[in-house]
């Protein structure tokens, strides 16, 4: 049975890759930072394991990544899923939230990815996915910190899966459009109304359509498949 690391997965997007990949046959564990009823939950329902990590601590994710390969004995596929994301004008952007954006949605892809790779080396097999944006891809007003965050995830997709390829190891990302989660419950109904209008298909995503890309880019099927970017925006970027 395959084992599977998702990070930020007790909310959102996350949520319903555990939830995914639980009911298709993995081994699943996933972190989460502050959530622990909502975890404990998850873990009730699908099996998973739950695991309190900050992907901003250099320690936590080495304990995550430990206790994974404890209870498991093998990591075949990592999902950097963990994000945080705000709007302010570039204006009123500090110093404190540039740093505090970068080192959760790309510095924690870092040291997960680093830590999980020796792994799959030895092996010389593995999977890893990267949650990044469609904001990555186009950028977004007023969304400069997150857009740069993940744009850089996407860089880093690419370069790593030219290192990894000669070894067996994929490396991909998913870059969803608008997604019904709680980050974009804030959206109003006219912005959500404005969006719907710009994505060819009319609606808003749901997070199914993301787990969905995710089955498949860990699965057999995508095995010829490597440092691509999987856009799940019913078209917004074409």
């Amino acid at each position: 049975m395959k084992t599977v690391l998702i990070t930020g997965g007790s909310r959102g997007i996350g949520r319903e890759l555990v939830r995914a990949f639980s009911k298709n046959g993995y081994n699943v564990a996933f972190t989460y930072r502050s959530s622990e009823t909502v975890a404990e939950e998850l873990t009730n329902q699908t099996g998973a394991l739950a695991i309190m990590a900050d992907s901003r601590s250099e320690s936590d994710v080495r304990s995550a990544v430990e206790a994974t390969l404890s209870a498991y004995g093998r990591i075949d596929c990592l999902i950097n899923n963990a994000a945080i994301s705000s709007f302010s004008l570039f204006t009123d952007i500090t110093l404190e939230d540039w740093n505090d954006m970068i080192s959760v949605n790309l510095t924690g892809a870092f040291l997960y990815s680093k830590l999980v790779i020796p792994d799959m080396l030895k092996r010389k097999s593995g999977r890893i996915i990267n949650i990044t944006s469609m904001w990555g891809l186009v950028g977004a007003s007023c969304e400069v910190h997150y857009s740069a965050a993940k744009a850089g995830l996407i860089g880093m997709t690419k370069a790593l899966a030219k290192e990894l390829g000669p070894s067996g190891i994929t490396v991909n990302a998913i870059a969803p459009g608008v997604i019904n989660t709680d980050m974009n419950e804030r959206l109003s109904a006219e912005d959500r109304e404005c969006l719907i209008d710009s994505t060819p298909l009319m609606r808003i995503g749901e997070v199914a359509d993301v787990a969905d890309a995710a089955l498949f880019l860990a699965g057999e099927g995508a095995s010829f498949i490597t440092g691509d970017v999987l856009n799940v925006s019913g078209g917004y970027v074409i």
